[in-house]
């Protein structure tokens, strides 16, 4: 089966982002990876969060002829960009376990004709399994109307990355069934083996000269990184928070006086903000105690009613008062568009070292500088390393998380170099850039050193509370 006839230019490329897209100019790379999609290659993105990597994929779609798969991991990411897609005036939709019954048939029916008008269709990996589905995809390949398959999150297809999926790793289906439609993998967070189990399992080191890889820098260099110690006889994170945020209004506040901040209409006490913790149950504890002391702070967790969730997420992007932080579990902030987040806290330790840097990552997406501090506590890191080894029945992705913990772990007690140097290294980048005292190491080294003597627990203690039995693990999302 020939390939789709590719017709595009660079003039269509920057007429679509004004017109369709509403975009003045491509973020640096952006160009060079949307051409290589529209020349037909196979292309690997490697980029850090606020990159613009869904551009990558849906600029083409509108461009090409055809239709574009996109395979996503998190029902709440289809479902932002498709209705950001559809402001735009784009064909987009998405078919998954919450798609109402009408509106499942009216995209088979589609699908079925060989000949789809959507122009981005978002499933996820287990309905890529399905054969009504691959039968219905085999109609659009024979009308030579199926034009690329984007694979976003890719890291999940590798068994060495943070968050496996098998369903993921069936997904060479593609490669195997139509070998000459493209491929694009995207990912924030990849280190050099995942990336090459991910090519693997595609099938795309196949063919080296189809693929394209282009592998930007981690740094985030507007992003200020600390690690703030804490431990569970004198656990001072809810006072620490408020000393901080009550800090950043006293500075807006004499900030309002300047004209610029009074033409923007800002409020000295609109600082949008996300805090991430692992459990529902803080989610709503945290929220309400920030409440009490006069924090627009609201929960956001999967269990919420639809409705609730809809509002409070669109509330926090409106910057109305009252919604200012979004107190969240790990899922939230995949996909959402708003640059504007000045900072994001972990409360407690994350699961991993990539989904660590993805979620601080949705600070700043401005480019304007944003702050991004951890609680780190031994304590916490015997509870989530329980919590993996109890949840994990496959032993290679349960050796695979629990070495990402343990760096993750090593990067918190670390206190003899650059944060971002440090990130960097994780993810393998060769040349490793240290930032301009955009850290806790190069801001004070030495008050970071007295802070992590005096602010941990010892191990052996922790061990030792271990082995008793004495840490909960904690709640789901």
């Amino acid at each position: 089966m020939p390939a789709l006839q590719r017709v595009s230019s660079c003039a269509d490329i920057g007429f679509t982002l004004r017109r369709q897209f509403h975009k003045d100019d491509f973020r640096p790379h952006q160009r060079e990876i949307i051409q290589a999609a529209l020349d037909g290659f196979d292309v690997y993105v490697q980029a850090a969060t606020s990159f613009g990597k869904s551009l990558c994929f849906q600029l083409p779609a509108v461009v090409d002829q055809g239709i574009t798969i996109v395979v996503s991991p998190l029902l709440s990411l289809m479902i932002n960009q498709v209705e950001a897609l559809r402001a735009s005036g784009i064909d987009a939709s998405s078919l998954n376990s919450n798609t109402p019954y009408a509106e499942k048939n009216r995209i088979h029916r589609d699908l079925e004709t060989g000949h789809p008008r959507t122009r981005l269709l978002y499933v996820t990996p287990e309905l890529c399994s399905a054969a009504r589905f691959r039968d219905r995809l085999h109609l659009v390949y024979k009308q030579r109307e199926l034009a690329r398959i984007a694979i976003d999150e890719a890291h999940c297809i590798s068994e060495w990355g943070h968050d496996f999926r098998k369903d993921f790793k069936r997904l060479s289906w593609f490669r195997e069934t139509f070998p000459d439609v493209p491929m694009m993998c995207l990912t924030a967070t990849a280190n050099a083996r995942v990336r090459q189990d991910v090519l693997g399992v595609l099938r795309l080191d196949a063919t080296p000269e189809r693929i394209k890889s282009f592998l930007m820098s981690p740094q985030r260099s507007n992003l200020h990184l600390e690690i703030r110690y804490t431990k569970d006889e004198d656990d001072s994170r809810l006072s620490d928070f408020l000393k901080w945020i009550r800090g950043v209004y006293d500075r807006r506040r004499a900030d309002l006086r300047k004209e610029e901040l009074s033409k923007a209409g800002e409020r000295p006490d609109n600082v949008p903000g996300i805090i991430y913790t692992i459990s529902r149950d803080e989610c709503e504890t945290l929220s309400a105690a920030l409440r009490d002391e006069g924090i627009g702070a609201r929960a956001f967790h999967a269990k919420l009613p639809k409705e609730l969730k809809e509002e409070t997420l669109a509330r926090w992007i409106n910057n109305e008062p009252g919604w200012d932080i979004i107190v969240a579990t790990t899922a939230f902030g995949m996909g959402i568009d708003k640059d504007n987040v000045r900072f994001v806290v972990h409360w407690r330790l994350p699961k991993s070292f990539e989904g660590y840097y993805q979620e601080a990552g949705r600070a700043g997406r401005d480019g304007n500088a944003s702050y991004c501090f951890l609680y780190y506590s031994r304590e916490d890191l015997e509870r989530v390393t329980r919590m993996i080894r109890g949840d994990s029945k496959d032993g290679s992705n349960c050796e695979a998380r629990l070495r990402s913990l343990h760096s993750l772990a090593l990067y918190c007690e670390n206190t003899d170099s650059c944060r971002h140097a440090e990130i960097c290294k994780y993810f393998g980048e060769a040349s490793v850039p240290e930032c301009d005292f955009a850290c806790d190491w190069h801001k004070d080294p030495q008050d970071l050193e007295m802070r992590f003597l005096r602010g941990l627990a010892d191990e052996e203690w922790v061990s030792t509370q271990a082995m008793q039995g004495t840490y909960d693990g904690y709640c789901g999302e």
